[in-house]
């Protein structure tokens, strides 16, 4: 194992990966593991002091590198609409106090409307709520899903659409997240992620695999190493182009989920040095 693969100061977890941890008990063993790096999904802060929890977060020498989820703007109903806009404006309040830079916008489908009537709401619910966004400094991250969920989840599928979205919009606060479940299939991808990162819209980068068979399409994902991502490969793509951010492990999977959560934590450290 070279140097390279030993270095994992550019980790950064989720809390859903670690979904039966509450987040006292991810910080403490994260931190215990060497990690630097928190994503926190908004879940793990119900009930909680939100800035007391960011300042808990740092005491244990964790960056919180952005908080998940704000989106879900396409809806035929225009009162779903408008209180999409208003929760996304909570996302900004509790980034801020949270002290994170970025929420990742998982951007929302409905299928009783077409997608370009969706793709439609969300350009425009990002562009109604980046006025917040600016007064709180906190970057938007757009993030294509995978055409599975195109139907009801995202109407952003590809890293292009992302692109031309966030182009379109042309706000320093408005980039892309690149996840590997939801990208790795296109062809395109190399060159998207360039165009990414010249115009500097490339934000955020997450990890997993795709496992063969998988028995769920959003509970089952892998390990890296575990499936048939090129992760590696992907990986190298991002940082030609200067990012130099966090390396973001994003697993949900209802099989993990159910074993001994420390021992799951080491797996993922050990796939993190051999698969990237």
């Amino acid at each position: 194992m070279n140097q390279r693969q030993r270095d994992i100061s550019k980790v950064c977890i989720h809390t859903i990966t670690t979904k039966p941890w509450n987040i006292e008990e991810a910080a403490k063993n994260f931190s215990a593991a060497g990690i630097k790096g928190i994503t926190v999904w908004r879940d793990a802060l119900e009930g909680k002091n939100i800035r007391e929890t960011g300042n808990m977060l740092r005491e244990h020498d964790l960056t919180i590198v952005s908080l998940c989820r704000g989106g879900f703007f396409a809806h035929n109903d225009l009162k779903k609409r408008k209180a999409a806009i208003d929760d996304n404006k909570r996302a900004i309040e509790e980034a801020a106090q949270l002290e994170t830079s970025m929420i990742v916008l998982v951007c929302g489908a409905d299928p009783l409307q077409s997608l370009e009537d969706s793709r439609k709401q969300i350009r425009d619910g990002i562009v109604e709520i980046l006025t917040d966004a600016v007064a709180a400094n906190v970057k938007l991250a757009i993030e294509p899903l995978h055409p599975m969920y195109a139907g009801d989840r995202s109407a952003i599928n590809t890293l292009a659409q992302a692109n031309d979205m966030a182009e379109e919009i042309n706000s320093p606060l408005v980039g892309v997240a690149v996840d590997v479940y939801h990208l790795w299939w296109d062809n395109n991808l190399e060159r998207e992620i360039k165009r990414c990162g010249e115009n500097k819209n490339l934000f955020t980068f997450h990890i997993c695999d795709w496992k063969v068979p998988t028995t769920d399409f959003l509970l089952d994902r892998g390990l890296m190493g575990e499936g048939c991502i090129p992760v590696k490969q992907i990986r190298s793509w991002v940082e030609e182009t200067g990012f130099n951010g966090f390396n973001e492990v994003e697993i949900f999977s209802a099989a993990y989920w159910k074993e001994d959560q420390h021992e799951f934590l080491k797996r993922i450290i050990e796939a993190y040095k051999y698969h990237l």
